[in-house]
């Protein structure tokens, strides 16, 4: 069930188009905003907010790699696989933060502090290789600022 916070938010965002349907992707990020992911019953109950199946929003929910359908942790690492960031160390960034979480692509850790996930492209390849935690990108990636990065967001947690 949609909180009265998240229904608002979505009810003024569907306003601002001449059809609720066209707010979906936008609706898809609020819930995802307060709750980390987009569970089955919450796309059930954006859909009929929007007047939409719940087939159509899942539709739009699978096309936006963004949007995520299963819980995530507290920060989602995005590492940039693209051509560029492939051919300057993907692999050993990827393979480092992999070690560091002790999970894989795809996965979470123990601790639902951390998910980490390939990522076609996040437009960076002038500080190849990169990633992007929440909405920060960090490029020009090396083991070293790699821990400092961590240790950020590891010690914003325990503040």
């Amino acid at each position: 069930m949609l909180t009265d916070e998240e229904r608002h938010e979505i009810e003024a965002e569907a306003a601002q188009y001449a059809y609720k349907r066209a707010a979906g992707p936008e609706a898809l990020k609020i819930v995802q905003r307060h709750r980390r992911w987009v569970s089955d019953q919450s796309l059930k109950d954006v859909a009929v907010l929007l007047e939409m199946t719940p087939a159509e929003l899942d539709g739009v929910a699978t096309f936006y790699n963004l949007i995520f359908r299963k819980p995530v942790g507290r920060h989602v690492i995005l590492v940039c696989d693209s051509v560029t960031c492939w051919v300057l160390g993907y692999d050993s960034v990827r393979d480092y933060l992999s070690r560091e979480l002790g999970v894989k692509p795809g996965e979470t850790t123990a601790d639902g502090r951390f998910t980490l996930l390939p990522m076609v492209c996040l437009g960076a390849c002038d500080r190849a290789p990169v990633m992007m935690v929440d909405d920060t990108l960090y490029g020009n990636l090396t083991p070293q600022k790699i821990d400092e990065i961590l240790a950020g967001y590891r010690a914003e947690e325990t503040a």
